[in-house]
């Protein structure tokens, strides 16, 4: 007997239960991602229009990265229904450029002298970095009126552009110009450097061209004198963009930044304008220059039509850095845990953390607790799912693999696959023990196969009979039980 034919017979296109990680998971993906929700979803999403912080703990297979997914999905909903009041969404998932960058910046032997220097400022830049990038893109790819923007704002926009868009698509110098020029801001012909060095130039070859006599070693250094000295402000102006630019790359350690293009674009700024901006060099380390960056970036978002910007930090086990130890994530994301940061207004932080993290967290003194205050950050801890919320589960993954739901009551549900000899709270007790969706999944489908293989094509049979699930959960739970002592759980 197949698994194709006993799914046929309810009705069932697919296998509901064959991918067992949300990010592959196309039934997930294609038919449940607004319509299944964790019980906890509320706390966890809140509100677009006022964005929020969440903190959730959940095991490997909890349904984390299918919050993520569903968040992100449901605020690119709220926004097409919302263009003037959208919010903007930064995706946090990827660590490994960064931990790298700074790995090579400050010249670690080791990926715990990394950890050990991390701070909240580094979480800061490479936030910054995703979020300028992402509206870069958006502002290049679409015809996006920037008139709207204020001078201020367009200069601001392009500093941080300067500083933190992490393009390779194409060549930062020519995507920065491109940019530059559809904001309108400072036309070439306004550059006063430039200005001062070509008008001495040309008044020199001007007077050569009336006064040919004037070409003669005797007279000609001193006509280039005045030449120079027209150049001599925009070379102090290279010079001081040069040390900016090398100074900011020390400063962003988790971004690689190419100093001779930043070098470039700082010299469109003003010395004026260069000289109060909170730049992120290495003689500032601290948040503050970040938190300064990051009001400006909300401004020119809010006048874009974001009221809000959204972060969601997931995957925190999965840089090849990490390697999965607790105590490496543990210093890689207690930086973030900064009250004064994550309550940050018009700013969400949605952090899907491993459950060995909260064993840390309960370890924690006062001094963490005040400078976190974990209370105010709608802690989910951990991501629980009862045995009636994995059977609904399961029953709504058969549902959405049903080609005519019904509301009636004749969609299947994973009682129909189950005998009656096995009572429904013996079943629900039994998926309780599973703990995750995750292991749900691998559970159920292993079931049906064992099911299959029991029985023919000849002789099938369309529910799956006591001894099969006995056997087969008692084997499953076995093997959970040796993944647990493998893997450690919360």
């Amino acid at each position: 007997m197949k698994l194709e034919q006993f799914f046929k017979h309810h009705g069932i296109v697919g296998n509901p239960f064959s991918e067992e990680d949300a990010q592959t998971d196309t039934v997930f993906k294609r038919r449940c991602l607004a319509t299944i929700h964790h019980p906890a979803w509320n706390k966890f999403f809140g509100s677009p229009a006022d964005p929020s912080t969440a903190l959730v703990f959940g095991e490997k297979g909890s349904g984390k990265t299918a919050l993520r997914l569903q968040a992100f999905a449901e605020l690119d909903t709220y926004n097409q229904a919302n263009p003037g009041e959208r919010v903007f969404v930064v995706s946090y998932d990827d660590f490994n450029p960064y931990l790298d960058n700074c790995r090579t910046a400050i010249r670690a032997r080791d990926m715990n002298q990394v950890l050990d220097s991390w701070r909240l400022s580094d979480h800061m830049d490479a936030i910054l970095s995703l979020g300028v990038t992402h509206l870069v893109d958006l502002l290049t790819n679409e015809r996006v009126d920037l008139s709207v923007l204020s001078l201020d704002q367009r200069r601001d926009l392009l500093l941080l552009a300067a500083l933190y868009d992490a393009s390779t698509g194409e060549p930062i110098a020519r995507r920065w110009g491109k940019l530059r020029r559809r904001s309108g801001f400072r036309p070439l012909w306004t550059r006063r450097d430039l200005q001062i060095g070509v008008g001495t130039t040309l008044l020199v070859i001007g007077l050569i061209a009336m006064i040919p006599s004037l070409l003669k070693w005797s007279v000609l250094p001193w006509l280039l004198v005045p030449m120079l000295a027209g150049w001599l402000y925009w070379g102090w102006r290279l010079a001081r963009a040069e040390w900016f630019a090398r100074d900011i790359r020390k400063g962003l350690r988790v971004l690689n930044r190419d100093p001779s293009a930043l070098r470039w674009e700082l010299l469109w700024f003003k010395p004026s304008e260069l000289g109060g901006q909170p730049l992120p060099t290495a003689t500032r380390l601290g948040a503050e220059e970040r938190y300064e960056l990051f009001r400006k970036f909300q401004g020119v978002l809010h006048t874009l039509g974001y009221a809000g910007v959204v972060v969601l930090i997931d995957r925190v086990d999965e840089p090849q850095q990490v390697e999965g130890d607790p105590r490496k994530m543990r210093a890689l994301i207690w930086p973030l845990l900064d009250h004064k940061f994550l309550r940050h207004t018009g700013l969400g932080v949605k952090l899907l953390l491993p459950i060995e993290l909260a064993y840390y967290l309960e370890k924690e003194d006062k001094e963490f607790y005040d400078r976190a205050r974990p209370d105010k950050l709608n802690m989910i801890k951990p991501l629980r799912w009862t045995g009636p919320s994995l059977y609904d589960l399961a029953s709504d993954r058969l549902r959405a693999c049903h080609p005519e739901p019904s509301s009636n009551g004749d969609a299947p549900r994973l009682r129909r696959f189950i005998d009656e000899a096995i009572s429904d709270d013996y079943l629900k007790e039994s998926l309780a023990n599973l703990r995750t969706p995750r292991h749900l999944f691998k559970f159920l489908h292993r079931l049906i196969e064992e099911h299959c293989h029991r029985h023919t094509e000849d002789s099938p049979r369309w529910t799956i009979d006591y001894d099969t699930f006995r056997t087969t959960y008692g084997a499953y739970m076995r093997d959970l039980e040796a993944f647990d002592r493998g893997y450690g759980h919360g």
